[in-house]
């Protein structure tokens, strides 16, 4: 595989990939080699060579996409590690479980680097510093770090469950953003679509602590009120209380830890508010709420502003009750679901509080974490 201008690898050929990062980089005149492991999608998108992306609303645009082609990921893995020898940037969407194991390809792709120019790689994941994630699961630190620049990114588009099953066309909402951490490069990149700062953390908790902790608490109270969907849930007066009580406290979080001005802050929550109830975007509970234990982990959307707030504000009783809503959630094939349970069944309440969420029994968060792991295993307890 020969190129002519400037490449970009993204891991990642799923609706996200296609949808915000494959397109950006379309857009800013990158040729992107996706790989995936799915032998459909990755045939799909070398057989149609383009595929139409549309941002739904109003205002909406439909745009084509044909500078591309895909890899597998396992099967195609010389021609990917030619690719990433050749690449301007590499990025990936993949999951941030996935990170490890896409790691050794990018790896020896970078090692085979003849360019005197580094190539710089990007985790776009909803975990913070996802890219450093990706780093501490690659082997040669040292002679990678010659070849690379590893730059954390925060990324926040909702891309809803599509209406055509197994096309390769994807329909996302309107609003996008990709904010890109240049504090470790010499120059910024050449990604008009992109927001470049010098401190990402700012920008990477206002999106965790806003966006996914509202679609989250939406998602685990929606379905103890009997809700099935997104939309449905925040037409629930009850649900909409119990989440702007999160968000107050996510907010003073963010304004105390980064200065964050109030009445932007303020409007950022009214505008995450106005793009999760719109019915084009909508989505199921049981995909939202998905991988508890992930998102009940230490500095996730839940525990990472309950501890703050614990530390330094008082007892953050909103986030609490978030978390004893997430131990209620249930989901027939969700493996975390089930761990979970097996979790409650096995261990003391402050064994849990540090296992799931990683919070020692000394630290101020402890004390209401227990209580509410003590409260649904006496409840498992009882069912058995």
């Amino acid at each position: 595989m020969s190129f002519n201008s400037k490449v970009a690898v993204h891991f990642g050929a799923g609706n996200i990939g296609r949808g915000l990062i494959g397109s950006m980089l379309q857009e800013a005149g990158y040729f992107v080699v996706f790989a995936d492991i799915n032998d459909d999608l990755v045939s799909a998108l070398r057989t149609h060579g383009r595929y139409q992306l549309t941002e739904l609303g109003d205002r909406g645009r439909q745009i084509v996409f044909d500078n591309f082609t895909a890899l597998h990921s396992t099967h195609d893995r010389d021609e990917l590690v030619r690719a990433i020898a050749s690449a301007e940037l590499v990025t990936a969407s993949v999951g941030v479980g996935t990170l490890s194991h896409i790691a050794p390809v990018i790896e020896a792709g970078l090692l085979a680097r003849l360019s005197d120019t580094k190539a710089v790689v990007m985790a776009c994941e909803n975990a913070i510093n996802a890219s450093d994630i990706l780093f501490s699961a690659i082997e040669k630190k040292e002679k990678v770090l010659r070849q690379a620049i590893f730059c954390n990114t925060a990324v926040d588009r909702i891309v809803p469950l599509q209406q055509t099953e197994g096309s390769i066309d994807v329909s996302v909402e309107q609003f996008s953003e990709w904010v890109i951490d240049t504090s470790r490069l010499e120059q910024p990149l050449d990604l008009p679509g992109a927001i470049q700062v010098k401190n990402l953390e700012p920008y990477l908790e206002r999106k965790l602590f806003t966006v996914n902790t509202t679609h989250l608490a939406a998602a685990y109270f929606g379905q103890r009120s009997g809700h099935e969907t997104i939309v449905s849930s925040l037409s629930d007066q009850e649900v909409v209380d119990q989440t702007q009580k999160v968000l107050r406290e996510t907010s003073a979080v963010l304004k105390a830890k980064h200065s964050l001005s109030p009445v932007e802050q303020d409007e950022y929550v009214q505008e995450t508010f106005a793009r999760l109830t719109n019915p084009a975007i909508d989505d199921i509970v049981s995909r939202v709420g998905r991988h508890p234990i992930r998102k009940l982990s230490r500095h996730e959307r839940v525990i990472g502003p309950a501890a703050y707030f614990a530390e330094n504000l008082g007892e953050p009783a909103a986030l609490i009750a978030l978390v004893d809503a997430a131990l209620a959630f249930r989901s027939a094939d969700d493996g975390q679901v089930v761990e979970l349970i097996q979790l409650l069944a096995q261990q003391s309440p402050a064994e849990l509080a540090f296992k799931v969420c990683g919070i020692e029994h000394s630290h101020p968060l402890a004390e209401g974490l227990i209580n509410v792991f003590d409260l649904h295993k006496s409840a498992l307890s009882r069912k058995h």
